[in-house]
């Protein structure tokens, strides 16, 4: 028996980091759907996950590779173009969706896209 906990243990990061992934995409559909209001921090992903925001973001440094704030801006980033890709959604809802506001959405995505919402928008329909 003592194999079998070596085994839990060593697969507790990657069960975490799983788990974080999972949250971060089902709360990012549920700012998308209405179901939720404001955009979660760090710690409130720790928490539902019970443990120390520390050791969230070290395990998921250490699966990873990367930082757990790194991935969920990503992860938003995601989010954020697959609704810009709506032509009727405009940019300011997309923004109040995300839980910015509207010039503080241009700066962060330009920041993370290398362009402004207004012009990648125009980038996914120029050929149409």
């Amino acid at each position: 028996m003592p194999d079998i906990k070596i085994n839990t243990l060593m697969n507790r990061p990657t069960d975490i980091t799983e788990s974080f992934l999972q949250l971060i995409d089902k709360h990012l559909a549920d700012l998308v759907s209405a179901k939720e209001e404001t955009m979660f921090e760090i710690e409130e992903f720790a928490g539902l996950l019970c443990i120390h925001p520390t050791h969230l973001s070290h395990t998921i440094k250490q699966v990873t590779g990367e930082t757990p704030c790194g991935i969920y801006q990503m992860k938003i980033l995601e989010t954020a173009k697959k609704l810009l890709s709506d032509k009727d959604l405009a940019i300011k809802d997309i923004a109040y969706i995300l839980s910015y506001d509207p010039s503080q959405f241009t700066k962060w995505f330009k920041r993370f896209a290398g362009e402004t919402p207004k012009s990648y928008r125009r980038s996914l329909y120029k050929d149409i």
